[in-house]
Formats: structure tokens, sequence, C-alpha cells
């Protein structure tokens, strides 16, 4: 018999078969042996992945006859489709006598005769044998069973029935098996057009599964899913009876994993210098021993230092802090909590009592759409700058701002080398102005009380394309991300920005309680100051988090009062940031309402 190899994708099924054979019960889960001894030389040699011997030795079994035979038959037959052998099964098959088949051996031979159906491109009789009542299947088959009924849906066209499956395979699986599954989730996603994929998230409840992965593809099309924005109500941290705060756990150990070298050198250490300065400053709570880690630069160094942390005693473990580092590390098995402090872009969520915490600018770009809508503008031109950044966040506000009722009439990008953004305020002045031809000839444009300009780009660009939309004629309210504000006070550079509103983090315009005062840290470390300041208040925030990370992920309504805006967790694991708006006057950058204000639900 010729030898193969088993695949990673066949792992799965090859650990439900070495289930099956550890149980010896004639009603329940697997065969009842009537030889213990060869049965056993079986299973061993399964274990021990030599299935061409395996095969033989459960042949050897049935060949003996018996009441048994058919049983040790099938269990040949699955040994060969273990080995992706496939024209073994359906021959061993063949020979099976159903009838003398006991507890689960029918339900099994069905999921091998569905999966040659499906081979030999026979969906409707794959979905058939599938047909099986969710309380008839055993907990090792459950595996088996979802993953052949979302390829039999797959084979009939049903792309968003068999993502449904593969939703609820995901948590059946881990390691190789787990991100196979997800990336077959996706590819089936991606196969549908944004429309209906939009069109289905719609019915869908807010804590649905099967989000993340719509979300995902919809990236990959190149567009944004709007989002149910979280409405925090309840403060997390209210004195209780005996002077304990509601939501607080105290932490024992904490593991701050950041890279020390590399390009996000700088980043880190803004981010890592913004947690040491909450650490120090939490006189008040029972202040957890802090171990700090090097990420490096790949993801497998991320991951080499977080099981590091793990096997020092850390009893939760903040970042890692790039992208693809995150997402590598939660498709593995956690034993210990994580705060990851990036959004994966591969679509991962968290594991139960784990989060993922960013400055993401599609959040931003959400916001800044209810914003408007909030003004009463329904008519939006976009104008962001040429960068993957502003891109997301001019993808969300269209999302969310067309999701809510309202109409993107124009959008132009910028890039970094312009200076003159003629193009760009012509496609915006068209767009949002009402034209008049006057009795000479001329175009007159009058100013619209319904419609804004939605910009995402640095405070360079926004200093030059602000005076040239007014020259233009476009004076509408204009709304921006953070990005426009670099951080410092200078009313001389800033003075054109006068009017533009943007949101950004509440701790750049005053006090946050239990956070040290930024005027006065700023003289002593210079990453709190300037373009490093949110990064420094993203490390406060991080710190802040961790004794009320498992209240806020049990009470979605809870939220703590951060740094960097309102904290508050969605079912996903995600800590979504509800920001403060700020207004440009004087070249100075206030809060609108002479306070620190929430953005408009």
């Amino acid at each position: 018999m010729p030898a193969f190899a088993i695949s990673s994708k066949h792992a799965f099924l090859l650990s439900v078969l070495l289930a099956l054979a550890g149980c010896a019960t004639s009603g329940g889960v697997g065969p009842a042996p009537v030889d213990d001894v060869n049965s056993a030389r079986a299973t061993q040699l399964t274990r021990d992945g030599d299935l061409d011997a395996a095969t033989d030795a459960w042949l050897e079994l049935a060949g003996r006859g018996g009441d048994r035979a058919a049983g040790y038959r099938l269990r040949a037959a699955e040994t060969r489709r273990d080995a992706g052998d496939f024209a073994g099964v359906e021959r061993i098959t063949a020979d099976i006598k159903r009838r003398r088949l006991v507890g689960d051996e029918a339900l099994r031979l069905d999921l091998l005769e569905a999966e040659l159906a499906l081979r030999h491109g026979d969906a409707a009789r794959a979905s058939a044998l599938l047909t099986i009542p969710e309380t008839g299947v055993p907990a090792p088959l459950r595996a088996r069973v979802l993953e052949l009924r979302a390829r039999s849906e797959a084979a009939n066209g049903k792309r968003l029935a068999a993502a449904r499956l593969r939703t609820m395979l995901d948590g059946e699986l881990d390691g190789v098996d787990r991100e196979d599954n997800r990336e077959q989730l996706l590819d089936l996603l991606a196969g549908l057009d944004e429309s209906t994929l939009k069109a289905h998230a719609t019915t869908l409840r807010p804590d649905d599964p099967l989000l993340p992965a719509i979300e995902q593809a919809i990236r990959r099309h190149g567009g944004a899913l709007p989002r149910t924005l979280p409405i925090p109500q309840r403060p997390v941290g209210t004195l209780l009876p005996g002077s304990e705060r509601e939501g607080y756990r105290a932490i024992a150990q904490v593991a701050l994993i950041l890279p020390f070298g590399g390009q996000v050198a700088g980043v880190a250490q803004s981010i890592r210098d913004g947690f040491l300065a909450a650490y120090y400053n939490d006189v008040d709570g029972h202040r957890p021993s802090l171990r700090l880690y090097d990420a490096g630069r790949t993801p497998e160094d991320a991951i080499a230092a977080y099981r590091k942390a793990v096997a020092d005693g850390a009893g939760v473990v903040v970042g890692p802090l790039q992208r693809e580092a995150v997402g590598a590390l939660l498709r593995q098995s956690l034993p210990v909590r994580v705060l990851a402090l990036n959004h994966p872009d591969s679509g991962e969520t968290p594991p139960p009592g784990s989060a993922e915490f960013g400055l993401l600018p599609d959040a931003e770009g959400m916001q800044a759409a209810e914003r408007m809508l909030s003004l009463g503008l329904t008519r939006a031109a976009i104008i962001a700058a040429d960068t993957d950044w502003a891109e997301r966040a001019a993808l969300a506000f269209r999302a969310q701002f067309e999701s809510r009722g309202g109409t993107v009439t124009g959008e132009a990008r910028i890039r970094e080398s312009e200076v003159n953004y003629k193009s760009a305020v012509l496609q915006a002045a068209a767009a949002i102005t009402d034209a008049t031809q006057t009795i000479d000839g001329s175009v007159r444009r009058d100013t619209p009380t319904d419609a804004g300009v939605f910009i995402s780009m640095r405070p360079q660009q926004a200093r030059l394309l602000a005076p040239q939309l007014k020259l233009a004629g476009v004076n509408v309210p204009v709304l921006a991300t953070s990005h426009i504000h670099s951080g410092e006070t200078s009313p001389g550079l800033d003075r054109d920005l006068d009017g533009i509103e943007f949101c950004d983090a509440a701790w750049l315009f005053g006090t946050v309680p239990g956070r040290p005062d930024r005027n006065e840290i700023s003289h002593y470390l210079r990453s709190a100051g300037g373009v490093g300041a949110r990064l420094f208040a993203f490390g406060m925030d991080a710190y802040a988090l961790l004794p009320y990370l498992d209240w806020l992920l049990a009470n979605r309504d809870a939220y703590l009062d951060g740094a960097t805006g309102q904290l508050a967790a969605d079912s996903f694991g995600r800590i979504h940031r509800v920001l403060t708006w700020a207004r440009y006057s004087g070249g100075v950058a206030r809060p609108v309402y002479g306070a620190l204000s929430p953005a408009a639900p």
C-alpha cells in the first residue's frame, strides 16, 4: 500500500479518530473492540502516524469476521481518509455492512460517504447525508460535521450559509487548523460583492460572531463596514460599601511586551513611557509587579516574548504592538489573557478574557460621520491624504455617513509632495456648493446649510488646504481626524485652521482623573508632548484598563474615563474610544463646549 504524509489540514480529523479509539462503549462514541490487544496495537500505529500499517491492522481484525468486523473495516476506511487516500476509502467502504455498525459508527460512515460525494461533485447527496440533528452529533465528531457541512453549502453555492458554519467551526479548532479555517471563511465571503455583504451585515445582531469576518471581507474589497458605536453610560470604579471600587480586580504580575528596536521603536518608547507613568502614579491601587520584554522585530519574536512572560508568572500580558505580531499571537492558544496594543488586519478576534486596544483611524472617521450628521449636515465632500491611515479614515467615514442617510457628493486625494490643492478644492467646491449662473456669464457658488467637508491629513497639509478652501468659496463646516493636530500649541502656524473641528484624546486638552497632568509631566518626559502625546496617553490607558478589563468585557454599558477617550468594550473583545471634540480658535485647539465632551452618539 502506498505511503502518505499527514497534512496539517487533516490533523484535527486524525485527533478525532484517536479520541474515538480511546472509547469502548457499545452504544456511545467509538467501537467496542473484540480483541483488545490487536485493537490497541492498531490504535497506537495510528497515533504514531504509521497509517499504512494501521490500515493493515484494522483490516486484519475485520478479516477475522465476527460482530465487530464492520466496525474495524470502518476504522480502516477512516485511517485511509486521514492519509489522504480517498481511493482506498471508497474501496474499503464499499464492503461495509451498515446494519452491523453500532453506536455512532453509522454516522461516521455517513461522514465518509459525504466527503466522497463532495469529491465526486455530488453536493446534493452530501447535503442529504449531513442532515443530522445537532443532538445526534457526538462531541468528538462535531468539528468534522461542521467542516463537511460548510463544504457542502459552498458546493451548493450558498456562501453565506457556508461562512456561518465555518464561524461555528472556529471555536472547535486551534493552531494551524483554525488558521486554515479562517482563511477559507474569508475566501467564502470575499467571493460575494460588497453590497451583498453589507446588506447581510444589517440583518445581524451587533454581537454576531460572523460580523468581524464580514468586516474583513469588505476591507478586502477596499470598503468599510459601518458600526454601531458604543454609547457608554456607567463609569467603572464607583465606590461601594467597604471602600471597594466597582469592577476593580487586582492583578499580581503584569508583562509589557514592546519592541526595543526597529522602525517602531520611537512609537513603542512613547507608549512605554505612558504605561510607566500611569504605573508609578498608581498610588491608591494594588500596584502589581511589572516586567518588560522585548517584542523583537518579527511575529515569532513577539510570540516567544509572550511565552517567556507566561513562564515568568505573568497574570496578564500587555502587547504586542505591531498588527502582524498581534494577529500571529491571537492565532495561538493563550494560557494567559492578553491586552493587545493593536487590531490585526487579518481579522482575528481575542479569545474570551482577552482584548485588543488601538488608536484606529477608522474609529475617528466613523465618529466624524456621526458628528457631522448630529450637526444637521447630510451632504459631505471628502479630502484625504494619499496614505493608508488616511484612506482607512475616509472609507470608514463614507460607510458610516451613508449608512445613516448621508450622501458623499465627492472625494479627492492629495499627495505628500503637493502644495497646490486646486484640483481637490475644485472637486469639493463643485460637490457641495450650489452653482448659479450670473448675468455676466460667471458662476456664483452659494454656501449650502446642509453640507460639510471631512478631511484626514497631517497638520502641514491641513494648513495649506484650509485657506485654499476659503478662497474657493467653500465656507462650510470642516471636520477632521486627530492627525491635523500636532499636539503642540502653535497659534502662528495653526491660525488658518480656525473653525475646523477634530476628534482627539481628552488628555491633550485638560486633566483626566487618575492621570498625571500633561503640562507638568511633559517638562520631564519629551514623549508626553508633541506628536508623541497621543501614544503616551495610549500607554497610560493600557495600564488603567487592566484591573477593569473583566468588568468592561462583561458589561457593555460600562466605560473607563481614559486619557484617549471614554473606553468601552464590545462583544468581540475590542476596546472602543469615544473621543473628545475640539475646535481651532485663534490658532489654538480648544474643547468644543468649553469642557471635555464625548463625540455625539
